[in-house]
């Protein structure tokens, strides 16, 4: 395994795996804010069309496939703005015209499925130098225009309306996203293969979601997923392939562990938000509702309840409930409430 790395077409794999692996959360996490997860399967089956008209004429795949899904993203956002159709409806044009056109465009380029199947799964230990430069390229302006405007794209994918009002050019970021997520796609091409980009966009969004309580904590987290799934996957992939003879994809392998690190931090994520709203005072509205079901219990309580007990204390109201076995106790004299 130490050998394999010192080879240099292992060396860029990792490199791309890693930028990649940074790079597409990133954007992941506005289409997830927007309700949009899915955007990225759509712009990845246009950016096969771009790639199959790359090998008709003889361009670089790579550059036809930008260019052409960056044109399906702002063709979906116009649509989706202006209401003409629904999002999921427009995202189904995506998908099958965009798949259909790259395979009927690739038989008539005369290539054969499997130059396709690089693209459309990754082939990320063939990437050539060129290719690195490029990846690099872009995964770069996808960091500096997706963090460095975070809050503003944050506004909007937020809320739209608040965003108008604050002044801000709701269409031009809108249109910003799309784009950005198009080139995500195609930067993520080589990496996991145009059917699998989206999961390495959104997984580790929802993955960081479980844990993180804030926007930029959520970006953080996914970021940090991102990357390790990239790299750990395509170094397992690497292992199984060398030491017990299987042939692993990397593609899928990376996909796999930013699944796995989902599965890890969901049964945490549920746990922390139970906390949360065990500690979440009771809202004015349902304090009535509540108040019916407080319990008063004259029997003496095995456990006296003040700042120093160590079960969380929640303010409600003009008095504090502590945390306790499953529920909320709330001192009153010579007697405690309980709900």
């Amino acid at each position: 395994m130490i050998e394999l790395l010192q080879y240099q077409f292992m060396q860029r794999a990792l490199l791309a795996a890693f930028v990649t692996g940074l790079a597409a959360p990133v954007i992941g996490t506005y289409l997830v804010q927007r309700r949009l997860a899915l955007l990225g399967d759509g712009l990845g089956h246009v950016a096969v069309t771009g790639v199959a008209l790359g090998l008709l004429t003889g361009v670089a795949p790579t550059w036809t496939a930008v260019v052409v899904a960056v044109l399906g993203a702002i063709a979906i956002e116009v649509i989706r703005e202006r209401g003409h159709t629904s999002g999921d409806l427009a995202l189904a044009l995506l998908f099958y015209g965009g798949l259909a056109g790259g395979v009927m465009i690739t038989g008539l380029a005369g290539q054969t499925g499997a130059k396709l199947q690089q693209y459309l799964f990754g082939s990320i230990t063939s990437i050539s130098r060129a290719d690195l430069w490029f990846t690099l390229g872009l995964a770069a302006v996808i960091l500096l225009l997706g963090l460095g405007l975070l809050p503003q794209l944050f506004t909007v994918s937020q809320d739209e309306d608040f965003a108008r009002v604050a002044g801000l050019n709701v269409r031009a970021y809108n249109l910003l996203v799309a784009v950005l997520a198009a080139v995500t796609v195609t930067v993520a091409m080589r990496t996991v293969g145009l059917l699998l980009v989206s999961a390495l966009m959104i997984v580790p969004v929802a993955a960081s979601q479980q844990l993180a309580r804030s926007f930029r904590a959520t970006v953080a987290g996914a970021v940090v997923v991102g990357a390790g799934a990239g790299v750990g996957g395509l170094l397992v992939s690497a292992y199984l392939s060398t030491s017990h003879d299987l042939t692993v994809a990397p593609g899928p392998a990376i996909v796999l562990l930013a699944l796995a690190c989902f599965v890890a931090t969901w049964p945490v994520g549920a746990l922390l938000r139970r906390r949360a709203r065990l500690r979440r005072p009771f809202p004015a509205v349902e304090a009535e509702e509540h108040a019916a079901t407080h319990q008063v219990c004259d029997e003496q309580h095995a456990h006296e309840h003040g700042p120093d007990c160590g079960h969380p204390a929640v303010p409600h109201g003009d008095h504090v409930d502590y945390v306790h076995d499953g529920h909320r106790h709330a001192v009153h004299g010579r007697h405690y409430d309980e709900h």
